[in-house]
Parts: structure tokens; sequence; C-alpha cells
């Protein structure tokens, strides 16, 4: 079985940002910006965050949290937002989830300018990519698509199963997979006998957030399992997937493991989101 491991793509694409990122200071003054607000106390939000503004500095990308405090109303984290979208130094926005609760991500998703929304996940952005305009493409399915174009697997005429439908992964999974031309079904939890869907696919995406969801029995000899889930409930709380990747050997033709395999390009694609939204806002 070919492991698909995305701490090896995520490192190929991230340096071939480096020249990208250098030839934009060059022409501009100035490194591509990514703007990240995080309100309240959650811890593995604080990492996440931590995380992103480490990766951006590492290959020349300036970024820059603004921590809100966990009583910040709705009023002022749309004035937060409405002056990063006016900052002309920003490029890329992104607010991390989730919020606390008394705040509306219904809110955010509607603020947050397309032109500046590095996730790809507003509502104007996702309007745009289904058209078939994307300004940017949403993080994680479009990771998922810079992995299979690494490893020369062509989706073209294949028949592919997602299962999960968020705007965040299901939904933009089945469109940019229609749009290279697989066969696409999407399924979800309501889904009558799953197996009966994924076990006919070449390819399988399981975005279904349930830890352990799907094994060997799940799939036909020599699919392609892509597992985007992640969950600190396998054995010895280790990290793992919504699928059993250990019973994939010998069985998948390739898999993604959990971690090192779909996480690591949900953030390269971060960063070479918000370096695209740079050069399109200098007009380069």
């Amino acid at each position: 079985m070919l492991i698909l491991d995305g701490k090896e793509v995520s490192s190929s694409v991230r340096s071939s940002l480096i020249p990208r990122i250098a030839d934009f200071k060059n022409k501009t003054g100035r490194a591509p910006h990514l703007a990240v607000v995080i309100v309240g106390e959650d811890s593995a939000s604080q990492v996440y965050v931590r995380n992103k503004k480490t990766s951006c500095e590492k290959i020349g990308m300036t970024s820059t949290i603004h921590a809100l405090p966990t009583e910040t109303t709705q009023a002022e984290l749309t004035e937060m937002i409405q002056t990063l979208n006016n900052d002309g130094d920003v490029d890329g926005i992104l607010v991390q989830f989730p919020l606390p609760k008394h705040l509306s991500s219904h809110e955010v998703l509607q603020t947050v300018s397309p032109l500046k929304d590095a996730d790809g996940l507003t509502y104007a952005s996702l309007g745009y990519f289904f058209a078939g305009a994307p300004i940017v493409k949403p993080c994680t399915p479009e990771g998922v698509m810079t992995i299979l174009k690494h490893y020369k697997i062509n989706v073209e005429g294949l028949n592919a199963v997602v299962v999960g439908r968020s705007n965040i992964v299901g939904k933009p999974m089945a469109m940019l997979l229609t749009e290279a031309n697989a066969t696409v079904t999407l399924c979800h939890s309501k889904t009558k006998n799953l197996s009966e869907y994924t076990k006919k696919a070449d390819l399988v995406v399981v975005a279904a957030g349930k830890a352990h969801m799907l094994g060997k029995d799940d799939f036909k000899k020599d699919a392609i399992v892509i597992d985007v889930g992640m969950h600190g409930s396998g054995q010895g709380g280790k990290l793992c997937g919504d699928v059993r990747f250990a019973e994939l050997d010998g069985w998948a033709k390739a898999a993604t493991p959990v971690p090192g395999g779909v996480g690591p390009m949900t953030i390269t694609t971060l960063l070479e989101n918000t370096c695209l939204l740079a050069e399109k806002r200098a007009g380069l």
C-alpha cells in the first residue's frame, strides 16, 4: 500500500512558496500578511493559531495574532474584522473557530471579505467557488487534491465517494473531484447502508467526524482512501482518523495516515491561499 505522506507533500509545497514570497517582497516591499483572530481561551485553538503563525514566519510571510477576550461582543468582533478588511497591509484573514457560544460564526462568515478570506469558507467565497470562479479554494479539500496530484493519482473517470457534507470539507471536496472529472457520490450520516456505496468506489474521501468509523471491509480491493478525520480517541489517547488505517495495509492501493496525512496540507494550503490573495491584491 502506498502511504500518501502529507508531510512530504507539505514540505514540497512550502519550498515552492519561498521564491514566490521573495519575489512578492522584491516587488511590493513587504511580505504577504496573514491576520488571525482568536476569541477566548480555548487551548486547542491557541495551539493551532501559534502553529499557523510559526508556519508563516518559517517561509518568510508575516502573521499577526489578534487575541480577543472571551467576553468580546459580536459588534466588537465585527469591528475587528472590518478593520482588517480595510487594512492595506493585510492580505489574508482567518477567524479561528470554534468561537465562544455567545458569538455567531454565521455573522463572521458574512463579514470577512472574500478578497481576504484565506480559508475560502465565507459565504461569498463559497458562492464564487461553487459558481466555478474561485478566488481561493477551501483549504482541506484543496489540500487533498494537492496530495493526489503529488502522487500522480489521476481521478478522471474514477468512481469517487465523499463521506460527509460539511461546507468545510464534504461539499467542496465533491465539487473539486467533479471538476477533475471523477464521478462523485456524496454520502453522509443519514445515508442508508453506507458501505454499499464505499465498497463500489475507486476513491473514498472520509470526512464523517467519527473515529474509526470505517475499515477494510468498507472498501474494495485496491481502493484509494483519503482520511480527513482527526480525533484524540485512539489507543492510548493517540490521534486517529475516521478510518482504521492499520486494516488497510495489503488491501488498499493507497491511503493517507492520521496524523501526517491531510492535516499538514490544510495549513500549507492556508499559506498558499494567503500568498495567492496577496499576489492578486498587488496585481501580480
